[in-house]
């Protein structure tokens, strides 16, 4: 009989120690990026907008939940949340606290999918070779409490997006924005939302959790000048120097996170706070919130 080769105790040490820091240390280190984004009229003011995403709350997270509160002390004109925020069935409580000291200021939000539906055991490997897209809708009926989700943020004013459009009022800037739910799990209906958007606001802003390519052309074709989602993690586990692995969704590698183009528009895509809770491990992809200085076009 044939021995298996031994693997070297250095090997197994080197392994041991990479998924310690992916598990405790970098996926609890939260950073605060920063662009600004060219897209308002001459001379108006600078707008500050924080992009949340990805949080996958579950009600222990301590320190992800003191870090969001935190962000109250930015005082931005805007708050956009991307999607993915709970992970429990208890966790909306936990995720309305951490966002207490945001929810006095303007905001908007969309639906992801883990919103509506709770994680499942899994092999995580299996991103490197297909997305979970279709997982989720083995499911008929949601069983995380996404009424409650939303309910709670749009009673403290936050505007629903989630298949639908509005027009408000950020500071001195009218803008025009509409949204998506996700399309990871086919409840994206852009037809609803389909149209030039309106060409007399001082900003149009689209938003949803997904970013897939589709959506984004018909975003940008129909005027919507800054596009904002989530769902990608940035690849979660990512190789130095070379980047993101997967994106889980249609878009490329090198969108995986950050502020790029999209035919016309701006797109930021953020690589999000959380992480699946069966597949807790960031590596060379440091959770994040975003914050976007608006200001006026070059």
């Amino acid at each position: 009989m044939r021995k298996a080769a031994a693997i070297p105790l250095s090997l197994l040490g080197l392994g041991a120690a990479g998924l310690g820091y992916a598990t405790v240390i970098e996926r609890n280190a939260f950073r605060l990026r920063r662009f600004d984004v060219p897209v308002l009229p001459r001379g108006r003011r600078p707008v500050r907008v924080l992009h949340l995403s990805d949080l996958h709350l579950t009600p222990r997270r301590r320190r992800l939940i003191d870090w969001v509160r935190s962000l109250g002390d930015l005082r931005p004109d805007l708050v956009v949340n991307t999607g993915d925020s709970i992970a429990h069935p208890d966790a909306v409580p936990s995720l309305l606290h951490a966002l207490e000291p945001l929810l006095a200021r303007p905001g908007i939000f969309v639906y992801g999918s883990n919103d509506l539906y709770s994680p499942a055991p899994r092999n995580p490997a299996r991103y490197l070779w297909r997305t979970s897209k279709g997982d989720r809708n083995r499911r008929t009926v949601p069983d995380l409490p996404w009424d409650e989700l939303g309910a709670g943020m749009a009673a403290e004013g936050w505007l629903d997006l989630n298949n639908t459009t509005a027009r408000m009022k950020v500071g001195d800037l009218d803008v025009a924005v509409g949204g998506i739910h996700d399309s990871h799990i086919d409840r994206d209906r852009y037809d609803l939302i389909a149209g030039p958007a309106p060409a007399d606001a001082d900003l149009r802003l689209g938003v949803m959790h997904s970013p897939e390519p589709r959506n984004l052309t018909r975003f940008a074709a129909d005027g919507y000048q800054l596009l904002l989602a989530g769902h990608t993690h940035g690849g979660q586990i990512c190789v130095p120097f070379y980047g993101a692995l997967v994106t889980n969704c249609g878009i490329d590698r090198a969108r995986a996170k950050g502020l790029h183009r999209h035919d016309t528009a701006w797109l930021h895509v953020s690589a999000g706070l959380g992480t699946n809770p069966y597949a807790p491990a960031r590596f060379a992809c440091y959770p994040e919130a975003t914050l976007l200085t608006l200001v006026p076009h070059r």
